[in-house]
């Protein structure tokens, strides 16, 4: 007999999906698939482990959504967007572009941690969400993810290995692995900290704020 719950919490990514069980003060080990495997049968799976009354759902990949829809049956279904009260205002010129993640983001740190904020989550892409002191979101930027970087590499070049991602012991390779590790490793951790700088230059100037590192996974893959 399937155990009860409140909700089953679905994180639709780029390249992974995360499903955990939660009730109002509690969420439990997550699962993460890949998202190309995702479908309404694997969703049934889920909900067929514990009875939930709400599936509550945060995705920024749409051609993945219909799966939810087809595997919920008359259970119900939230969406996350812009329209729901997430705790925080939106200052935005479009706000339904806003990703579904990066307002989760901007709830969470407003909720866990007060305002004004900078949320940093590293995933396929790295996103930098600011929430002003007026508890509003007010944009961000987004670069390319680490992993990314370095596919990249790999993938565009005759010569240059597949990089298992680890810290460097010195700034200066002695081989081309080494070079590579160096690069992605000092060259992001630079890439991160100038827009930081940024950011905190251009939106809070004279203002102490809170600085919320969201890592989804050790390896920076979401």
């Amino acid at each position: 007999m399937a155990r009860g719950s409140d909700y089953l919490l679905v994180d639709i990514s780029n390249s992974y999906v995360k499903f955990a069980f939660a009730s109002k003060t509690r969420v439990f080990a997550p699962t993460r698939i890949v998202t190309a495997s995702l479908s309404s049968g694997v969703i049934s799976g889920f909900l067929g482990k514990r009875n939930v009354r709400k599936v509550v759902v945060s995705s920024v990949v749409p051609p993945k959504n219909s799966a939810i829809l087809k595997a919920v049956g008359k259970t119900k279904v939230l969406w996350l967007d812009w329209k729901l009260k997430l705790g925080v205002e939106i200052d935005y010129p479009k706000p339904r572009s806003i990703g579904a993640d990066r307002l989760a983001n901007a709830a969470a740190v407003t909720a866990l941690y007060g305002c004004p904020a900078i949320v940093v989550d590293f995933g396929t892409a790295v996103t930098f969400d600011i929430v002003s002191e007026r508890r509003a979101y007010v944009g961000g930027v987004i670069a390319p993810g680490l992993e990314a970087m370095t596919n990249f590499l790999y993938q565009r070049t005759a010569l240059l290995p597949e990089l298992s991602l680890k810290e460097p012991r010195r700034a200066i390779g002695k081989s081309t692995i080494q070079a590579m590790l160096s690069g992605a490793v000092f060259g992001y951790r630079g890439l991160v900290r100038e827009i930081l700088a940024q950011i905190t230059a251009e939106q809070f100037p004279r203002k102490s704020l809170r600085r919320f590192t969201s890592w989804r996974l050790v390896d920076m893959r979401d």
